[in-house]
């Protein structure tokens, strides 16, 4: 097994270079797109997951899951549940034994998502749990980047305002590359996970 730093510090990653998603981006928000967004999900073993929620500046108040993302290495979709409502098949791939939704902080992510519709979460794999295997403390997204895959990735999107009519396309990358990178922090924690 590989040997991580257990930690990153903010100078260190600011040295690193940017990464960013750089296949095909699919805001899916007429539910007659679903379909077919999830008949080519569901041919992957494992998509790299995340949500994002329109952040709430006033104490109290707080906002539903707007937007689910689930990437492959050649293609993100972002579906837009706040306008297509959580389908059938949404909680079809969401409930499936066969299909491995990686992320992290996915216990939240997941709450948030029972909030808009009950199913039973399946397969699901936290990332945070995995990177403490290896010795790593520091495991924020970002950070997990930083350490795993020797990149940073901007999070400039993430308190943006996800319900607005049209998605710019710094949110859509956004929104994409964070669910990519953990399809891609998986994957080489994984495959150094097995090394000698």
């Amino acid at each position: 097994m590989i040997n991580y730093k257990s930690e990153i510090s903010k100078e260190e990653l600011a040295e690193l270079p940017m990464i960013a998603f750089q296949g095909d981006i699919i805001c899916v928000d007429k539910e007659e797109d679903i379909k077919e967004a999830v008949e080519y999900l569901k041919q992957f073993e494992i998509l790299g997951f995340d949500t994002e929620t329109k952040p709430s500046f006033k104490k109290g108040v707080s906002n539903n899951v707007c937007l689910l993302q689930l990437s492959t290495e050649e293609r993100a979709y972002l579906f837009r549940l706040h306008i297509t409502g959580f389908t059938d098949e949404i909680k079809y791939l969401l409930e499936s034994d066969d299909i491995r939704k990686v992320g992290v902080g996915v216990h939240e992510d997941i709450v948030g998502l029972n909030k808009l519709r009950k199913f039973k979460h399946r397969n699901f794999f936290e990332l945070q749990t995995f990177a403490k295997s290896f010795g790593i403390e520091n495991i924020s997204l970002k950070k997990l980047c930083g350490i795993v895959l020797d990149s940073t990735i901007s999070k400039r999107q993430q308190v943006s305002n996800w319900e607005k009519e049209d998605l710019t396309p710094a949110q859509q990358r956004y929104a994409a590359t964070d669910a990519w990178t953990s399809l891609k922090i998986h994957d080489t924690l994984r495959a150094n996970y097995y090394l000698d």
